[in-house]
């Protein structure tokens, strides 16, 4: 693959909403030239007869159910010492705009 123009970064960062100074715009251009050269070095392998893995180390994850607890107090013991309450949950204030 040839290497990236100037142009090809200029579009990118445009595509990212990013603004780059020139120095930037070189720095980019021989990374990103770089990476897809890696990137078209993996695509030469052969991988034919190969599965398909999600993850190597052969960890599995274990689930357990869910167990209720009795610790011997009841909500509304719990919610008594809380600043505010409605319909039986804690309210708080409004964290998202």
């Amino acid at each position: 693959m040839a290497e990236l123009t100037r142009e090809d970064v200029l579009k990118l960062a445009q595509l990212a909403r990013l603004s780059l100074t020139d120095d930037e715009v070189e720095e980019f251009r021989h990374e990103l030239s770089s990476i897809l050269a890696y990137v078209q070095q993996l695509q030469g392998i052969d991988v034919a007869g190969l599965e398909p893995t999600a993850q190597v180390s052969g960890l599995r994850n274990v689930m357990r159910e869910d167990v209720l607890q009795d610790y011997g107090i009841n909500r509304k013991d719990l919610l008594r010492n809380v600043p505010d309450v409605k319909d039986e949950l804690i309210k708080v204030k409004r964290m998202v705009g």
